[in-house]
């Protein structure tokens, strides 16, 4: 063996032997009780809320300087905000015999967060008393969680998410301010949740370097699909810059429809995209400043139990379901998620006998300050067109003056009905009537002679989805 390895080799056994008497040391000098009731203390200074240790301390020495903690439970307000069955500190042992604890890694199993937004928009967490830098003891350059649950809920907006069976990990130190973050990271999530609406196999992918934040992939099962994307927040100037590009080819439209309507009425697959862009500090500040394109398009879709053609022909007589409820297919997909919490569509989905072919289907929005607009918006039947105008305002989450006709050959609208107001409580009119509906039967439609002339008339549409032939 050459003199050069010995040395290595003696001196690797003599860090270890080192390690050990100071391990066996620390094992008959802590008072792992007392070490248990500063961790309280202290984590519940810093975090301006009651944290609480049910379990006990354990003390390890492998890898490293490490200490494990049972049944840690964060409180405030005497309502449970987070709890892990275990957690997990790794120890930097120079600092230690020093009497100052500075945690290296943390790494929690069996956690769960939940987060709430009351109704005056405040949240169920206090804020850390300390601001501006972080704290010496909580400077940790790795974390993990595993098998954790997640929770959110906004009373203001009624929107809950959930996600379940997740696995969080994150390398790097923590920054003094958002300008200066470096991580690494990765998120997957077996199950998620958002109000009715269920998806699986969350993957996330992050990034962030001099402020700026990469997460990508993002890849997501929704309506028996695989969607995929990326966003980008950009924390490195004096307003914060996102950008969200999403894309969820070949979805079933059937899977979006059942939260309407348990029954499997609509057969047939679309694809849906976005691209967008918002600036600010606040979600109101985002949203205005929210600017993009999304589409949605499909192809031979079938609505069974309905056939829209024969009824349309005699709608006069009939009037069996709304027209706007037609907006559900212009709506398909995860935006639609938030347009039909409000209102019932379920009418144009309750059979009566028979099917209808959609053969094409497009829904393409143009988005600028928060204001979607329709820039083509349409489908035909095998015997006719029904296409959608107006606005979604989603910085007010309002329904901006949406009309949706039957027309003609020409593109001229032979019959309207337009929607306007709140996305949960719109109402729908006609030319005599103006109500809030409180079911979805209950509207007329109105004749074409209202509207056209025996000459020329206004095209309401002038798209490209073609008329039957």
């Amino acid at each position: 063996m050459s003199r050069f390895l010995k040395i290595i080799l003696l001196a690797v056994g003599g860090f270890v032997a080192l390690n050990v008497l100071i391990a066996a040391a620390l094992y008959l000098l802590v008072d792992t009780n007392a070490y248990r009731s500063r961790f309280e203390e202290t984590a519940s200074e810093i975090s301006n809320m009651e944290v609480s240790v049910d379990g006990r301390l354990r003390v390890g020495f492998f890898p490293g300087v490490n200490a494990t903690l049972g049944g840690v439970r964060i409180r405030d307000r005497d309502v449970v905000v987070a709890s892990a069955k275990e957690a997990r500190f790794e120890i930097a042992l120079l600092p230690l015999l020093r009497k100052e604890v500075r945690i290296r890694s943390i790494a929690l199993k069996h956690s769960m967060i939940s987060v709430e937004r009351d109704r005056e928009g405040n949240f169920n967490f206090g804020k850390p008393d300390a601001a501006g830098t972080a704290s010496p003891a909580l400077n940790v350059e790795k974390v993990s969680l595993s098998d954790a649950t997640f929770f959110y809920s906004d009373k203001q907006s009624g929107q809950e998410y959930e996600a379940a069976n997740c696995d969080l990990f994150l390398r790097g130190k923590a920054p003094y301010s958002r300008k200066n973050l470096s991580f690494a990271g990765a998120l997957a999530c077996g199950e998620i949740r958002i109000d009715e609406f269920a998806a699986s196999n969350l993957k996330v992918d992050a990034e962030g370097k001099n402020g700026i934040i990469d997460f990508k992939p993002v890849t997501m099962r929704i309506f028996g699909a695989q969607g995929s994307g990326s966003i980008k927040a950009d924390f490195s100037g004096a307003e914060p810059l996102y950008h969200l590009r999403y894309s969820l080819p070949q979805f079933r439209i059937g899977e979006f429809i059942k939260r309407l309507s348990p029954q499997q009425v609509v057969e047939g697959t679309m694809d849906f995209s976005t691209d967008l862009s918002m600036r600010g500090k606040t979600v109101n500040e985002i949203k205005r400043s929210m600017k993009g394109q999304g589409t949605l398009q499909g192809d031979n879709l079938t609505l069974v139990g309905r056939d829209l053609d024969e009824e349309l022909n005699r709608y006069e007589s009939s009037q069996n379901f709304n027209l706007v409820d037609v907006g559900a297919f212009f709506f398909a997909g995860p935006v639609g998620m938030a347009l039909t919490r409000g209102y019932n569509f379920a009418s144009l989905f309750q059979g009566v006998g028979g099917s209808t072919e959609i053969r094409e289907l497009v829904s393409d929005w143009k988005v600028e300050r928060g204001m979607a607009q329709a820039q083509d918006a349409a489908m035909a039947t095998d015997e006719n067109r029904i296409a959608l105008q107006g606005r979604l305002d989603f910085v007010n989450e309002r329904f901006d003056d949406l009309v949706v006709a039957v027309i003609d050959a020409r593109g001229c609208a032979k019959v309207t009905q337009t929607m306007h107001g709140a996305f949960r409580e719109p109402v729908v009119e006609n030319p005599s009537i103006l109500k809030t509906l409180t079911g979805p039967v209950s509207e007329v439609f109105m004749k074409a002679k209202d509207l056209v002339t025996d000459g020329e008339c206004e095209v309401f549409y002038d798209g490209s989805v073609s008329a039957p032939q």
